[in-house]
């Protein structure tokens, strides 16, 4: 059997994630972001929208974040289509990805239901 091939929609994404990425990185400390991470890019069929998931390191400030990429989405989409040659190059909306947040939290509480497993029980 043939192996399934990435579609177009699913390279551009990743082609995007990655520039991004770089963008975002290069420009951070300017922008006052703090650490965040790229984690992931949805692009529209017709590649005129891609949502770019975004995890940071300061849970707090995660609000504040986001809506700052949002208000520098115009600038880093002008930089995307310097950095890459798509003939269109899609609106960009910021979206806080709060999968890592409840990563740990589901493994804190794997971890105490592991720790209240392995105590003794006093049956008397």
């Amino acid at each position: 059997m043939a192996k399934k091939r990435f579609s177009r929609n699913q390279r551009v994404a990743d082609l995007i994630q990655t520039t991004l990425a770089e963008i975002i990185q290069s420009k951070a400390e300017e922008a006052k972001l703090g650490i965040v991470t790229v984690t992931g890019v949805e692009v529209a069929h017709d590649m005129s929208h891609a949502k770019v998931f975004m995890s940071v390191l300061d849970d707090e400030r995660a609000k504040e974040i986001i809506d700052s990429l949002n208000d520098l989405s115009k600038y880093m989409r002008y930089e995307l289509a310097n950095a890459v040659k798509l003939r269109v190059t899609p609106q960009l909306k910021f979206v806080y990805d709060d999968s890592t947040v409840r990563g740990n939290r589901i493994t804190s509480l794997i971890n105490v239901a592991l720790k209240d497993q392995d105590k003794p029980q006093d049956d008397e």
